[in-house]
C-alpha cells in the first residue's frame, strides 16, 4: 500500500475528544506495527502531511515527537523521518496471540475459583442479598469527614504499615470486646481489603497443598473459593438446626487442618450454632491443633435479642481465627475487613498482607477512624438494626400473606437474609428452584436459589429442602411488599406448569 494511502486512508475525527495529534500518533504507530510501514519506510515531510491531512504542522510535528521518543521513528532536521530500521516486526499477517502456554494448575484454580459467583449488577431490587440499605448510610457526613482528612495532609498519608492504621485497629479493638466479647489487643488485628482477602491471605498462610478443610454446605462459596486456590481439600459438613454438625466433621474428616465455620449467623440456612456445638468444636480443634476460621459477617444484626458472643471469645487454646467485615454494616464499595489473629499469628500474617498490597489505602481508613471516634458508627448500627427490623416484618407479613402455603421460613432473628423452603403443591410436587430463579429475574425481582450455596462435591447428607434466599435490607417496606407480589406470581405461574406437566 502506498504510503499516502496509509497515512490518509480515513479522515481524522475533529468533532471527537481526542487531540488530533493523539489519532495521527496512533494511527502511523498501528500502522508500523501491523507492517504496513516496514521498517526504513521514509514518512512525508511535516508540511506535505499538513496539506493532505488538513492539519496544522504543529499537529503533525507533536505525532512524530512522540513516535520518535517511542523509538517508531528515527529522523533530524535536514534528514527526513523514517520508521526506526532496527525495528523487528512480526509479519504484517501474523495472528494475534492467546496465551503464550495453558495457566498452569494453581493458576486455572485461581481463575476459576469464583465462576459460579453471581457479583451485584444494576440497580438495588428487592430482594438482593446479603446487601446493606445505601439509602441508610449517611454519605455527607462521611465526605465531609474525608475531606477533613484530605486537609490534614501530613506522614499518616504516606506509606503505611501492613497491618493497617493503628488510630483504626485500636478503636476497632474496643469495639470488638465490648460488643462481641472478642479477646484481643490493637496488636492482634490487620486490617484487610475486606474478609475476601483474609480468607485469601489465611488459606495461603495457614495451609499446606492437600490439607483437609472443614466448610458448610450449604455454605459461602466466597470462603471456599480462596481454601481451594490454596491448595485445600474441601470437606464438606452438614448443618442442622443447632449449626455445623461437628461430630459429623471429626467423625469422617479427623485429620482435617481448618474449619471455617459462621458460627453467630449460618449463611444461608439462618441458624445459630448452639453453645454445646461451639464447646465441642473447640475442644476439637485443640485436640488436633486445627485451625477454626470464624467469619462474622454480619453479627451486628440481631432482632430479637442482643448480639451473640463470638466463638473466638471462648477459645483458650489460640485455635480461632476471627474474621469481620465492614461491608454489611457500613457500605461493600468501602472494601474493608479486618482478622483478630492469635498473638504468635498476628505478625506473620501482617508480612503476608505486605507481599499482596502492601497496605490498605489509608484514607478509608482514617475516616472510619474518626467515624468511629465520633461515635457515628454506634448512631449507624442502631438506626440500620431498626430499619432493617421494620424491613425483616415487612417481609414475613408479606410471605405470609401471600405465600404462606408455598413456602416456609427459616431462622430470621438475625442477618440480612431469610431462607425460605418450598412446600410442595398439590400434587405432591416442589417448585424448580432454576425455573423460579429464571422467572423472578424475568419479573424485575432478584434471589438466590438455595441450590447456588450447595458444594459441588457435597456429601447427600448436606442436602436440604429446595428454596431460596431472600434479602431484606436493601430496599424499603413498600418495595419489599411489591417484590412479594411479584415472587408470589412466579410461584403461580411455576405450579401451574408443574400442574401441566403432571
Amino acid at each position: 500500500m502506498h504510503i499516502h494511502k496509509v497515512i490518509a486512508s480515513a479522515p481524522l475525527d475533529r468533532s471527537g475528544a481526542i487531540p488530533l495529534f493523539r489519532q495521527l500518533y496512533t494511527r502511523l504507530k498501528d500502522a508500523i506495527l501491523r507492517g504496513a510501514l516496514a521498517p526504513g519506510a521514509r514518512l512525508p515531510a511535516t508540511r506535505e502531511l499538513c496539506s493532505l491531512l488538513g492539519v496544522s504542522r504543529q499537529t503533525v510535528l507533536a505525532a512524530y515527537e512522540q513516535l520518535t521518543a517511542e523509538g517508531y521513528l528515527r529522523g533530524g532536521v535536514g534528514q527526513g523521518t523514517f520508521v526506526e530500521p532496527a525495528l523487528n516486526l512480526a509479519r504484517p499477517d501474523t495472528p494475534a496471540p492467546g496465551l503464550l502456554r495453558p495457566l498452569p494448575e494453581r493458576g486455572a484454580a485461581m481463575a476459576a475459583a469464583m465462576a459460579r459467583t453471581r457479583f451485584h449488577d444494576g440497580p438495588v431490587r428487592a430482594f438482593r442479598p446479603s446487601m446493606p440499605g445505601l439509602d441508610l448510610f449517611p454519605f455527607d457526613l462521611w465526605r465531609k469527614i474525608e475531606l477533613r482528612q484530605l486537609r490534614r495532609a501530613g506522614p499518616h498519608l504516606g506509606y503505611s504499615r501492613p497491618e493497617g492504621y493503628a488510630p483504626l485497629r485500636e478503636l476497632l479493638c474496643a469495639y470488638l470486646r465490648a460488643s462481641r466479647g472478642v479477646e484481643c489487643t490493637p496488636e492482634q488485628i490487620v486490617i484487610t481489603s475486606g474478609s475476601q482477602q483474609a480468607l485469601y491471605l489465611l488459606g495461603q498462610l495457614l495451609l499446606a497443598p492437600g490439607d483437609r478443610v472443614w466448610v458448610e454446605s450449604p455454605g459461602y462459596l466466597g470462603a471456599s473459593a480462596p481454601l481451594a486456590v490454596a491448595g485445600a481439600s474441601l470437606c464438606t459438613v452438614p448443618v442442622t438446626e443447632e449449626g455445623m454438625d461437628v461430630a459429623y466433621g471429626a467423625k469422617h474428616y479427623p485429620d482435617a487442618r481448618m474449619v471455617f465455620a459462621t458460627p453467630s449467623h449460618q449463611l444461608p440456612l439462618g441458624v445459630t450454632m448452639s453453645l454445646s456445638r461451639r464447646l465441642e468444636l473447640l475442644r476439637w480443634a485443640s485436640a488436633n491443633r486445627a485451625w477454626i476460621i470464624e467469619d462474622d459477617y454480619d453479627s451486628e444484626y440481631r432482632y430479637t435479642g442482643p448480639p451473640l458472643a463470638s466463638l473466638q471469645g471462648l477459645d483458650r487454646a489460640g485455635c480461632v481465627v476471627y474474621v469481620g467485615t465492614l461491608s454489611k454494616v457500613l457500605f461493600p464499595g468501602l472494601r474493608l475487613g479486618y482478622v483478630v489473629a492469635p498473638p504468635a499469628l498476628a505478625e506473620p500474617l501482617a508480612r503476608a498482607k505486605a507481599v499482596v498490597d502492601r497496605h490498605n489505602a489509608i484514607v478509608p481508613q482514617a475516616v472510619l477512624a474518626d467515624f468511629i471516634g465520633e461515635g457515628h458508627f454506634a448512631r449507624h448500627i442502631r438506626r440500620t438494626r431498626e430499619a432493617y427490623g421494620e424491613r425483616r416484618e415487612a417481609l414475613l407479613g408479606a410471605l405470609q400473606d401471600r405465600l404462606g402455603e408455598r413456602l416456609r421460613c427459616g431462622p430470621s432473628d438475625a442477618g440480612l437474609d431469610v431462607c425460605v423452603h418450598f412446600q410442595p403443591g398439590r400434587d405432591g410436587r416442589l417448585p424448580e428452584e432454576a425455573r423460579v430463579d429464571e422467572a423472578a429475574t424475568r419479573a424485575g425481582i432478584e434471589l438466590r436459589p438455595l441450590s447456588y450455596y450447595t458444594h459441588a462435591i457435597a456429601t447427600p447428607e448436606c442436602a436440604v429442602t429446595p428454596g431460596l434466599v431472600l434479602g431484606f435490607s436493601a430496599v424499603g417496606p413498600a418495595d419489599i411488599r411489591q417484590g412479594v407480589d411479584k415472587l408470589a406470581q412466579v410461584m403461580e405461574a411455576e405450579a401451574r406448569r408443574s400442574g401441566a406437566r403432571s
